[in-house]
């Protein structure tokens, strides 16, 4: 079959096509016909060397989200059958081979059915940001109706598929985001009010927003000083939960405000074979929603294919994308 895979660390250009034997299927596995994938940040940055613990052997398979239609089912499968369309976040890190190929192996426990209402290309935008989306706001804040929830970069990956998941709860959403353009989005997206962080200081927001008590629930998906911020935004004994807590941070507030702090790091089911069906679960009830109109994929103008991954990957980090950036397999849907 062709993968398109990397030999050694680099820039986008370093991603050759390859023709490797097609995977083997196993016990517990399904292989799955590839038809779309996106780029997430965890790609490029295994690409660039930057994660080098958790890439794969090379010559290297990435990319973890994939949707596209089961081809075989191996024993011990109950919940999915050959033809099935599906969707998961499923591979492309150590141990397990990623969808920048026709054929991906997956546990059968990352996938799930695909939302009926969308397209395999819309259906590649979702996995790893709704899973953690889910895992964050559902999981392990626990949020509630009624609650106000502060959501930092509205418009990314995860914090799209957050301010619906937040709306659809009962919460009184609050957004940032970085220019009036992506303001207008979030507004779209569900948000109640819309904060340009460049504009406004944590104080003047938290004065205004809150009468200066702070929001019940902060949901940090940029990292670095906005984790910083995101101490001094929440009201005494909230809740902070960061996806990017990989920087060094003057963690006294969290004494002080009495605030209950999580980190999600939606790799470790993968890394570290644990829980894995927690994962198709929430991409089950996810698809539910979907179907239902309560979510919706924000999705990048321009789309790409797999002849065309250099591009795509140049055009994520180039941080001009609005909205997921996905690569169909040549002319799929």
């Amino acid at each position: 079959m062709k993968a398109y895979v990397i030999e050694k660390f680099g820039n986008p250009s370093v991603f050759t096509q390859m023709e490797i034997p097609e995977p083997d299927l196993t016990s517990g596995h399904v292989l799955i016909n590839v038809l779309a994938t996106s780029v997430n940040p965890v790609d490029y940055k295994i690409r660039k060397g930057l994660i080098p613990s958790i890439a794969p052997n090379f010559p290297a398979i990435l990319h973890g989200d994939v949707a596209g239609t089961v081809e075989a089912v191996g024993e011990g499968v109950e919940h999915l059958k050959i033809g099935d369309e599906v969707y998961a976040f499923a591979g492309g890190i150590k141990g397990c081979s990623g969808a920048l190929a026709e054929l991906m192996l997956v546990d059968a426990n990352l996938v799930s059915k695909k939302p009926q209402s969308l397209t395999m290309r819309e259906a590649a935008a979702l996995p790893l940001v709704t899973i953690t989306a889910w895992e964050s706001l559902i999981d392990r804040a626990k949020i509630q109706a009624g609650q106000n929830v502060l959501i930092y970069g509205a418009t990314g990956g995860v914090g799209h598929i957050s301010v619906q998941l937040a709306k659809e709860v009962g919460t009184q959403v609050f957004a940032t985001v970085s220019t009036p353009e992506k303001s207008k989005i979030a507004y779209q997206l569900g948000a109640d009010s819309v904060i340009n962080y460049r504009q406004q200081s944590v104080d003047e927001y938290v004065a205004e927003l809150t009468d200066g008590k702070g929001f019940d629930v902060v949901f940090d998906t940029v990292g670095d000083n906005h984790l910083q911020e995101s101490f001094k935004a929440t009201a005494f004994n909230g809740t902070v939960v960061s996806i990017l807590a990989l920087s060094c941070q003057d963690l006294s507030p969290i004494h002080i405000k009495g605030l209950t702090f999580h980190v999600v790091y939606t790799l470790i089911p993968m890394l570290h074979n644990l829980n894995r069906k927690c994962h198709g679960e929430i991409l089950s009830k996810a698809a539910q929603l979907i179907d239902e109109g309560k979510i919706h994929p924000l999705i990048d103008s321009r789309i790409f294919n797999f002849n065309e991954i250099a591009e795509a990957h140049e055009y994520a980090e180039s941080g001009r994308a609005v909205g997921k950036v996905v690569i169909e397999r040549n002319g799929s849907q």
